[in-house]
């Protein structure tokens, strides 16, 4: 079969229900109507460091048969996996990290296929757009090839091509499937139960109610009020706002199931808000912003209101994104995510993959650890 492979910077000379044939559909985060409004709303560019360089392959009838999302970065602002370090020694040693290329969802810290392929494209596709990246890398001179939250297999994959891997920790919810939050909190042992009843009443004590909107029910004037919240909460933790009104407002018009956006309200106002993607069996938490402090309020709008969402739904997983120990006493369990990384320069590579040895066997004895503190009677092993 003869192929064509083009670099596409802007993902609209793709139609949208070819670049979702690609096996995105369970994955809102890498849909062609989020990755376009990331585009279209000023929330990538020079300004932000993401230029995006997505490689897209076509058969000799111009059918798409694979692609990967990829942008050249000139910072590591918004992977959340972080290389700060190594772009520190770079720069110690007079080299230059940056630019870089990078296969990722710009700011969001979730597991997804890189590798997309049609469903009766060929498997050699994915070492066709490993390659094409490689070549992309050396012509634009970068530092470095990076694929972000990868899955199992196509970490596996990137490994047998000499990618380094890099194993990380994120805090997941599984779905055993409970029938409702009581039954959900049967499964805890006595004093973590009684721990999270607490926190959930001290917010119905404070005469909180919950709305849950997706892109059919919310208003515009809720998505306006969402992103005073969202830039509020850069605002008092730092951090860039790259997230604009017109993105919100345009995935919830172009993908409405997908958004699920939780609205706290006291005395009649919105004092909160958590925004989450839902993709086909998961729902992935992602931002959160407050105009009043109340006990607690964090834990129900970003975890037990989005916990009901999924059990009444049959959502098998809850992602509330990076980090957080402390959502393991919440039933949120350690889990790996995984990573793939090249450096062009020999002497940087040998040392990057000693240090990740050494990081992979911290990282499986820091996961091993917090699995002693889970909250459930008996450790759930699914």
């Amino acid at each position: 079969m003869n192929y064509h492979i083009k670099i596409v910077e802007d993902i609209s000379e793709i139609a949208a229900p070819h670049w979702n044939s690609l096996g995105v559909a369970d994955y809102p985060f890498l849909r062609h109507e989020f990755l376009h409004a990331l585009e279209k709303h000023n929330c990538l560019g020079e300004q932000y460091g993401w230029l995006p360089r997505h490689i897209v392959v076509f058969d000799d009838k111009n059918s798409i048969l694979a692609a990967a999302p990829l942008y050249l970065k000139f910072n590591s602002y918004g992977e959340f996996v972080f290389d700060w370090a190594w772009a520190d020694a770079y720069q110690r040693n007079g080299l230059s990290y940056y630019p870089k290329l990078v296969s990722a969802s710009p700011y969001t810290p979730a597991t997804g296929p890189k590798l997309l392929l049609a469903p009766n494209a060929p498997a050699e596709c994915r070492q066709i757009l490993i390659d094409t990246a490689m070549t992309l890398a050396e012509k634009s001179r970068c530092s470095s090839l990076h694929w972000l939250f990868t899955s199992e297999e196509e970490t596996n994959i990137l490994a047998n091509r000499n990618f380094m891997r890099r194993t990380g920790c994120q805090f997941h919810w599984k779905n055993a499937g409970y029938k409702d939050f009581d039954h959900y909190l049967a499964s805890f042992s006595s004093s973590k139960r009684k721990n999270i009843k607490r926190e959930r009443r001290r917010v119905s004590e404070a005469n909180i109610s919950f709305r849950l909107l997706n892109g059919h029910t919310a208003a515009q004037e809720d998505w306006k009020d969402f992103h005073e919240l969202y830039e509020s909460t850069f605002d008092k933790f730092g951090g860039m706002p790259t997230l604009s009104l017109g993105f919100f407002q345009d995935i919830a018009e172009s993908m409405p199931e997908s958004v699920l956006l939780i609205q706290a309200i006291h005395d009649g106002d919105i004092v909160a808000a958590a925004f989450n993607l839902v993709g086909t069996d998961t729902l992935y938490g992602r931002h959160w912003g407050c105009r009043e402090e109340f006990n607690s309020l964090h834990f129900e709008a970003c975890y037990y209101q989005g916990l009901e969402f999924c059990i009444k739904n049959a959502l098998q997983r809850f992602e509330p994104g990076a980090q957080g120990e402390h959502k393991i006493s919440r039933g949120f369990l350690p889990t790996p995510t995984w990573s793939a990384h090249w450096l062009a320069n020999e002497q940087f590579s040998e040392a990057v993959a000693n240090f990740l040895q050494h990081e992979e066997s911290g990282m499986q004895d820091y996961m091993a650890d917090l699995n002693k503190r889970s909250p459930f009677k008996t450790v759930d092993k699914a």
